[in-house]
């Protein structure tokens, strides 16, 4: 029985999300499509709490009482409602915490402003860090280590035959912080420590990849159709030109060195 939602975009869901979901039985997604750090329904898998979503496109031109009147609709015992300093609702945002308390006659709880290291904590300033490969910043702020999903795909195949064997990917809707990176490759539900590359593979065909390469033992008659994650621990070096693959191939082992010990 659902009493009490957190209402929000939660993109991400990062550490200043996780005060609003915290206090609440489940979690209310507006689904405006836009979201890059967690795209779709992959929300649900960091909640932790039953997840619904209400397409925006759905419930734009609701006045702000026809919204709470919807929230009540759905969730019939709800007594709480949980949301953030900033949150607007209703047609044109024309609803905010003040007619939120004045229309639902439930507790409304307000998460005050998060920061850390005087940054506030905002999924906008967590893609703008990805994008600049602040990958150290960009986690704490998220609260974990960053991670995509993607489907496996054919790469150029110069990897297994003059640099090192690496699993190609084609990843939807995320934001892609870019150069080599230690991570963990997730696949099945096992995770393997991993060197991850993203960029414009300059030496080579110049062409766009995502690519990762498995530094430990594992089975490789894994289940091809199922996606395959990557998690994002420690950002190594920028992306570069090589004169030849043999000096790509040196800098590929010392990046496998160096997320060894990550």
């Amino acid at each position: 029985m659902i009493k009490s939602v957190a209402i929000g975009s939660f993109d991400g869901v990062h550490t200043a999300h996780k005060r609003l979901i915290g206090q609440a039985d489940g979690v209310v997604v507006i689904e405006r499509g836009f979201a890059s750090l967690t795209p779709g329904w992959k929300r649900s898998i960091y909640t932790g709490k039953p997840t619904f979503f209400y397409l925006f496109e759905k419930v734009k031109n609701l006045t702000p009482k026809e919204f709470i009147e919807k929230l009540q609709s759905d969730f019939p015992s709800l007594e709480q409602i949980v949301v953030g300093y900033d949150f607007e609702y209703g047609k044109n945002r024309s609803g905010n915490i003040n007619t939120l308390k004045s229309d639902f006659k439930g507790k409304v709880i307000v998460v005050d402003e998060v920061k850390i290291d005087g940054i506030s904590v905002h999924s906008r300033v967590i893609r703008k860090l990805l994008e600049n490969s602040n990958l150290d910043l960009a986690n704490r702020l998220l609260g974990r280590n960053y991670a995509i999903d993607g489907a496996l795909i054919k790469g150029q195949g110069v990897g297994s035959k003059e640099l090192v064997p690496t699993i190609n990917l084609q990843t939807i809707n995320y934001t892609l912080p870019k150069g080599v990176f230690a991570t963990n490759t997730i696949i099945e539900g096992k995770r393997y420590k991993s060197v991850s590359f993203i960029g414009h593979r300059l030496s080579t065909d110049s062409s766009f990849a995502v690519e990762t390469h498995i530094i430990e033992n594992f089975n490789d008659s894994f289940n091809r159709y199922k996606p395959i994650w990557i998690e994002f621990k420690k950002f190594i070096r920028e992306n570069g030109k090589f004169d030849s693959l043999k000096g790509l191939k040196e800098q590929i082992l010392m990046d496998i060195s160096k997320a060894k010990s990550v």
